[in-house]
């Protein structure tokens, strides 16, 4: 593995020395990224304060749970019926809102759909460049990110006088809920939410599952093209269940049909880095190994023993899946 450097260059202001964090939720419940992004806030060396602000409709209970992490100094509040759907169009412009009003050294997303797509707004919105799925800080200005799907480390150091960032969410620790001395101080940010014409929020369809969201899980199972066909995904469905994990997908399989986009772990798709991973009838391409190989425990099953899953596997067993997971299932049921 090597090292790139490369350097962001813009006209030279103050440094100042605050962080916003930009956090992620449903009004209902916090994103588990955004506690990954806290911790990332708080290594920012020479930080004075770390400001999370919470913008949504009806999301109070989600600034109170917020106000009692470890590290938050103060939290903001957007509460505007304008913002429901959670619309980039919408919460961007109350993010350099806050940034004018506030001089913030740092703003911090989490690496999720929902800070890919805000993030580059703020920043085109602000003039900055930004740094994308950060996995270490090394000081105030200078960043670390992975390149070319995880095979080269690039530091980055920024210019800018505001640092815009997205946070890997793998790569940093996440705070304790309820872990804060005493809860931050609450405040209305002072801001309201003005509804684009370019974009309107009709409604959203959810996916519900009993199983452990894929990026939370403790416990990941994967299939890929080995598996044939989608309804053969129920094995690993039924060894899930009793291991309380979830389920996942390597890009072949998304694309050949088999599950939904939503389980593609990879390059592309989700990035996990559970206790145990166990990869079933997935091969080790290089773009899924980028998804998952933070992973504490790798486990893989393929009946190929080159596959270059067994490369990064720390315990791999050659053999037909179709009668291994079955196995695995039933001695875990009796367990």
């Amino acid at each position: 593995m090597f090292r790139i450097t490369k350097f962001f260059s813009c006209s030279s202001l103050a440094r100042l020395k605050h962080t916003l964090v930009v956090v992620e939720h449903d009004n209902q419940k916090l994103s588990q990224i955004t506690l990954n992004t806290l911790t990332a806030a708080t290594k920012i060396p020479k930080n004075e304060t770390v400001t999370c602000v919470v913008a949504g409709a009806g999301c109070g209970n989600i600034a109170n749970e917020v106000s009692r992490l470890a590290g938050v100094n103060k939290v903001l509040v957007v509460d505007d019926s304008n913002l429901q759907g959670f619309l980039p169009e919408n919460i961007a412009p109350i993010i350099v809102d806050l940034q004018k009003k506030n001089n913030f050294s740092h703003i911090a997303f989490g690496s999720s759909a929902f800070g890919k797509n805000l993030m580059p707004r703020v920043a085109a919105m602000l003039d900055v460049q930004p740094v994308s799925d950060i996995i270490g800080i090394d000081d105030e200005n200078t960043f670390v990110r992975t390149i070319y799907a995880g095979n080269a480390i690039q530091t980055v150091r920024s210019k800018d006088p505001i640092k815009i960032f997205t946070v890997r969410g793998t790569a940093f620790e996440a705070v304790k809920p309820d872990s804060a001395a005493s809860p931050a101080e609450i405040s209305p940010a002072g801001l309201t939410a003005t509804a684009t014409d370019k974009a309107a929020f009709v409604n959203q369809q959810l996916a519900k599952s009993d199983r452990p969201a894929l990026n939370a899980a403790k416990v990941v199972i994967a299939g890929g093209r080995g598996l044939q066909n989608g309804e053969n995904f129920k094995l690993l469905y039924d060894l899930a269940d009793t291991m309380n994990a979830a389920v996942g997908a390597s890009r072949a399989a998304v694309d050949a049909g088999y599950v939904p986009n939503d389980l593609q772990i990879g390059q592309t798709g989700k990035i996990v880095a559970p206790e145990l991973y166990i990869a079933v009838g997935v091969s080790g391409a290089i773009q899924h190994l980028a998804g998952m190989k933070d992973s504490k425990t790798i486990a893989a099953i393929n009946k190929d023993p080159e596959a270059p899953i067994f490369q990064v596997a720390d315990l791999g067993l050659v053999g037909d899946l179709f009668k291994e997971v079955p196995e695995m299932t039933k001695m875990m049921k009796k367990n």
